[in-house]
């Protein structure tokens, strides 16, 4: 019997690969991305670097994170909850009243606020990903995390350690890195949803056999191939965080892609189509109808559907650039109307 064959050293070899597999658990930790330095914070919340130093020794209100060398690392759920201080110190609080407030506080007494355009603060889709591959991929495309709020567990499936995700809620999707499916595997994702309750399940597969696909299909679970398109990762990240406000009594795209304001009222149009000006055309009449053909257009285009994450991504493109040339328009109706008022000014000047 050779050397490495003996009981002994079989036995050793498996507590060793125990040991190493236990210390890896151990070590298993969610990491937050994207990361934000304190200048970073600043700007976005509008408050002084060493306002945010003073509340964080004052009020423990600051960075959850620090690189190596020391420097603050804000995470994104840092940084929107010091824009919902930021916010309600603008509306009149103190921050004595509010820094131990939790967030949901905080969005609660934001909501109350009269002025609600200035003060409302966008919430940005929450994202798990779990898996070696996909974390060391998103390494390398951290432009797919802009605008996300996402928690990284660089660990295969089998092996994560669900204890990590224990306080983790509010997830828009959760996206598992899984080559090949099996039933341990099944059963630990199927443990993770229960744990964090996305809105929505995505696995990123590779060579996955047809009956697991048909499997996970029959779950509710989406998947697409890895690498994965970056677009369509995107719209899947859309889609969960649009699925979740259309359960939460959002069900408009007008209500989920930031649109113009409207400049005139459908009342003051009507004013306008009728308006006689000394302009020697009739802009203001054309415009005024052609706005009103826009907004219709515009709130017919918020309202389409899409069976794929093309053609939700073309419609979100029209909506938007609906949106923009009604508001354009508009620009242009005022600048009509803004040398008729000039006009009826000078004749009561000169008839006074």
């Amino acid at each position: 019997m050779g050397l490495t064959k003996h009981p002994y050293f079989e036995w050793l070899r498996t507590i060793t690969e125990t040991f190493i597999w236990c210390s890896k658990m151990a070590e298993q930790q969610l990491q937050a991305r994207p990361l934000y330095g304190i200048g970073t914070v600043a700007r976005l919340t509008g408050l002084k670097p060493d306002t945010l130093r003073v509340w964080e020794r004052r009020y423990s209100l600051g960075a959850s994170q620090k690189s190596e060398t020391g420097r603050r690392q804000y995470t994104q759920a840092d940084l929107e909850h010091l824009q919902l201080v930021s916010a309600l110190l603008s509306s009149g609080s103190r921050i004595g009243e509010i820094a131990s407030s939790e967030r949901k506080t905080l969005e609660r007494l934001v909501e109350a606020c009269t002025d609600k355009s200035r003060t409302q603060v966008a919430k940005k889709p929450s994202v798990v990903f779990v898996g070696e591959a996909i974390c060391d991929w998103l390494g390398d495309h951290q432009g797919c995390l802009t605008g996300v709020s996402a928690q990284l567990a660089s660990t295969r499936l089998e092996a994560v350690d669900l204890d990590i995700f224990a306080g983790v809620e509010d997830v828009d999707l959760l996206v598992v890195a899984c080559d090949r499916m099996n039933t341990g595997q099944m059963s630990k994702l199927n443990q993770l949803r229960e744990i964090v309750n996305p809105t929505s399940v995505l696995v990123l597969q590779s060579g996955m056999s047809e009956s697991w696909l048909n499997e996970l299909s029959s779950e509710g679970i989406a998947n697409m191939a890895f690498p994965p398109d970056r677009a369509e990762l995107a719209f899947h990240i859309t889609r969960s965080s649009a699925e979740k406000a259309t359960r939460d009594g959002i069900n408009s795209l007008a209500d989920l892609v930031t649109a113009r304001p409207r400049l005139h009222t459908e009342a003051g149009l009507a004013e306008a189509l009728t308006m006689e000006t000394s302009i020697a055309c009739e802009c203001p009449q054309h415009l005024s109808g052609l706005i009103t053909q826009l907004a219709e257009f515009e709130a017919y285009s918020a309202e389409c559907s899409a069976d794929s994450w093309k053609d939700a991504a073309v419609h979100s493109c029209i909506y938007a650039y609906a949106s923009q040339a009604r508001w354009l328009m508009e620009k242009a109706l005022d600048m009509a109307l803004q040398s008729h008022e000039d006009e009826v000014g000078q004749k009561r000047l000169k008839s006074a």
